[in-house]
């Protein structure tokens, strides 16, 4: 009988908090979302051992049972009890073989793309290494032209019965057969190639299409693209991980993008006319006269394209003036005149909270100030 103090690593007189302590740090050890197939069977033993020790009744009787530090190491206990009532125990079955075929796990990839491939799709191939059927036996596990035989032990139910001695008398048990591991056949002759898993591993090339709009962290969800499970099972899926190359212009904000570009302050003050290098190419640009500093340029649909909607987001072209900082005498005698003809030699300065210069412009235009 399994010893469930020892499962769970505590002492015969540990407390109830004890227990419950060492099952949740066990019981994430070895989630099967975490260890995979590897940890379902200790999954499964560690939260039998917590069913029965967390409940002070079921614990009276489990120890009352005896088992490995009890009775005898021949004894029976409240979990054989329990497959004797409920069925065969974790890893057996009462109902008839387990299949040998089961479901391959998912498989995570990340494919790197540059900002236009985003925002345009791209079809890409890409190179995994995974789990396939294996091309000699063809899942069957056996060496061409034999095949599995039923097992001799459990006449291919996948399971034996057995009888134990209990405070209750002897009582009728089944158990997973270990002969066959369950699954009621056994193969004499393993394939060569894959040695009786029914798969292999190589290297194979997906081509994923990559829709318009993605961003940096979207997966992309390839149906049965992972691997093949043992025995050749149906196989998983393959997630595709987007990993976006930063641009060296563009920033992105969602489905727009936005950039900065310098204009000298003559040009922001009589207007002009500028090229754009925009994902879709070159595109001019009209920069009215009087254009300020923190002035926003919106051009509409030269953004991203939408994931989810159609369309494309905008492209916001913030602008920064250059004010020169180094003037020759001519240059300086110009600006002089300018500032005296616009009488702005001495300038008065006004205060205003931070961010209000827009507000203030617009105060001034309306009160006919230039």
């Amino acid at each position: 009988m399994t010893d469930y103090y020892e499962v769970l690593g505590v002492s015969r007189d540990a407390s109830t908090d004890e227990i419950k302590r060492a099952y949740r740090k066990l019981a994430r050890q070895h989630h099967p979302d975490i260890a995979g197939e590897a940890g379902a069977e200790r999954f499964k033993e560690v939260t039998a051992a917590h069913e029965v020790l967390s409940d002070p009744d079921k614990r009276a009787m489990y120890d009352a049972g005896g088992g490995p530090g009890g009775a005898g190491a021949g004894a029976f206990g409240f979990s054989d009890i329990f497959e004797t009532f409920f069925g065969a125990a974790a890893g057996g079955s009462a109902r008839g073989p387990v299949p040998r075929a089961r479901r391959g796990q998912d498989a995570l990839v990340r494919l790197d793309l540059e900002l236009a491939e985003e925002a345009f799709g791209a079809r890409k191939e890409i190179t995994v290494e995974t789990a396939v059927v294996c091309g000699t036996c063809h899942g069957s596990c056996a060496r061409p032209g034999t095949s599995p035989r039923p097992c001799q032990v459990c006449g291919g139910r996948g399971s034996v019965q057995r009888v134990a001695r209990s405070f209750l008398g002897n009582v009728m048990t089944q158990a997973r057969c270990d002969a066959c591991q369950g699954f009621g056949s056994t193969i004499p002759e393993p394939c060569p190639e894959c040695s009786g898993e029914g798969r292999v591993r190589t290297r194979r090339t997906i081509t994923v299409d990559v829709p318009a709009g993605v961003e940096n962290g979207t997966r992309i969800k390839l149906v049965g693209h992972g691997e093949v499970g043992p025995g050749g099972g149906p196989a998983g899926d393959l997630y595709v991980e987007i990993r976006e190359h930063p641009h060296p212009v563009f920033t992105r904000r969602g489905d727009d993008l936005h950039c900065t570009t310098s204009l000298p302050m003559t040009a922001a003050a009589l207007g002009t006319v500028v090229s754009l290098d925009t994902l879709d190419g070159e595109q001019e640009v009209d920069i009215a006269p009087g254009t300020q500093g923190d002035h926003v340029i919106t051009l509409r649909g030269k953004g991203m394209g939408r994931l989810r909607g159609h369309g494309r987001g905008d492209l916001h072209v913030h602008l920064d003036v250059q004010v020169p900082t180094r003037l020759d005498e001519r240059q300086e005698e110009l600006l002089r005149e300018l500032a005296a003809l616009r009488g702005e030699e001495q300038p008065q300065a006004r205060l205003a909270p931070v961010g209000a210069g827009m507000f203030s412009r617009l105060r001034d235009k309306l009160a006919g100030r230039s």
